[in-house]
């Protein structure tokens, strides 16, 4: 891992100078980003500042009972009033479409633990060998001797939980046990958070997940089980894109495969394709998701097209 010490000391001379402060969460924002921005803002208002967190899509369904926060449209904003901008998570999945509205003297930050990062602005903290940005914004207030109350905790758990698929991807670490351990021991409660993030889910969610799981097929020669999730699926099953997240990490536990793939259809004619594996099966799926122009982490990638699901004789196609 990289020594950000000299980053995170300048990231908090800009919250402590700054009034106004914009937090980013990227598109189809999942646990990670909003613990993140949420962790962030919850420092910076102890400290007194106006914050403001935008993303491009509402602020996620499942865990409106977990958060009184919400989500700002960035098209409501004046990007002029602030002095520091700090985008969390995937910070090429949204924000991207906003940097150009900020001047030489606002101060943007940007914070990711995602690979092939292109991005770069005044201050850069990135690595791929953290397990989410939640462990690197914890690694920030340690390095600032920085108190966690119990909701920054909280938050930070929210992140650490979701990226580490409750502990079981690869990228748990011995030392991701340990902070979660003292998060815990500051108040955060993560019986909640797995029920509200993995085990709580309505008929919508399971309805959706039946369809998936029998359209799932094998693919003998590469070890890949595939399945897919149309936007009439969604509208019948009366479930969102939101539900769709779970459904690739359960399908890579079947045994025999080595990695999964699940196609869903978004809105504006795109197709989503989300790849997972585990480190003993010995696939490498970004090197697949980057021959479709996408990308992401070794065990954990996806790509975007254009395109429309349709079945076939031959089975399920992009066309």
């Amino acid at each position: 891992m990289k020594n950000f010490g000299k980053e995170f000391r300048t990231l908090d001379y800009v919250i402590q100078k700054s009034e106004n402060i914009l937090l980013f969460a990227h598109s189809r924002p999942d646990g990670d980003t909003v613990g993140s921005v949420l962790a962030l803002k919850e420092y910076a208002q102890r400290l007194g500042k106006n914050i403001d967190v935008a993303c491009f899509d509402p602020f996620p369904e499942f865990l409106k009972s977990f958060t009184p926060e919400r989500f700002l449209f960035p098209d409501h904003l004046d990007f002029k009033k602030y002095k520091l901008i700090i985008a969390c998570d995937s910070v090429e999945r949204g924000f991207e479409k906003i940097v150009s509205n900020f001047s030489n003297d606002q101060v943007v930050a940007l914070i990711d633990h995602h690979p092939n990062i292109t991005l770069a602005k005044d201050i850069n903290i990135i690595d791929p060998s953290f397990s989410s940005v939640c462990e690197i914004i914890y690694e920030f207030f340690v390095s600032n001797d920085i108190e966690l109350s119990r909701q920054m905790a909280t938050y930070l758990m929210l992140g650490i939980i979701g990226d580490t698929g409750i502990f079981q991807h690869s990228n748990t670490t011995p030392k991701i046990m340990e902070i979660a351990s003292i998060l815990m021991k500051k108040g955060a409660p993560i019986t909640k958070i797995v029920q509200t993030t993995f085990s709580n889910k309505n008929i919508c969610t399971l309805k959706l997940w039946g369809r998936a799981f029998e359209r799932a097929k094998i693919n003998s020669a590469n070890g890949m089980i595939l399945s897919v999730i149309t936007h009439r699926d969604l509208e019948e099953c009366q479930a969102s894109t939101e539900d769709i997240a779970q459904v690739a990490s359960i399908l890579n536990t079947v045994p025999g495969t080595k990695f999964s793939l699940i196609l869903s259809e978004r809105g504006d004619g795109i197709v989503k394709g989300s790849f997972r594996s585990e480190e003993y099966k010995g696939v490498d799926v970004s090197k697949i998701a980057a021959q479709f122009g996408g990308g992401g982490h070794k065990l954990a990638s996806g790509f975007e097209i254009k395109g429309k699901i349709m079945e076939t004789e031959e089975g399920w196609k992009i066309i």
